[in-house]
C-alpha cells in the first residue's frame, strides 16, 4: 500500500481543537475523505472519519490495522498540514 496524495484543508475556528481536514489517496486507487487533525494535549493527532452509533458512540468507518500504517498516516498527514501552514 502507498499513499499516493493528500491534501489538508486548514481549519481556523475560535475555541476548537480542530486544526484540519485531510483526504488520503491509496495506489491511485481508493480515497479515505474526512480524516481530522486535531490538537491533543501532546500536540497534533489524526483521527480516522467516524459515525455516531445508537447507542451514542463513534466508531471509526476505517482505520489503521496496525501502528506502522498509524504511522504512515500520521507521518503523510502531518507532513502535508505543515506544509500548509508555511504558506
Amino acid at each position: 500500500m502507498e499513499i499516493t496524495s493528500v491534501s489538508v484543508r486548514k481549519i481556523t475556528k475560535e475555541n476548537s481543537r480542530l486544526r484540519g481536514i485531510a483526504s488520503v489517496l491509496l495506489d491511485n486507487a481508493f480515497a479515505i475523505h474526512d480524516i481530522r487533525i486535531i490538537e491533543g494535549d501532546n500536540g497534533l493527532f489524526i483521527a480516522m472519519p467516524s459515525r455516531k452509533t445508537a447507542t451514542g458512540e463513534y466508531k471509526d468507518v476505517c482505520h489503521p490495522i496496525n501502528p506502522d500504517v498509524r504511522s504512515k498516516f500520521t507521518d503523510a498527514i502531518l507532513e502535508e498540514y505543515n506544509k500548509a501552514s508555511e504558506e
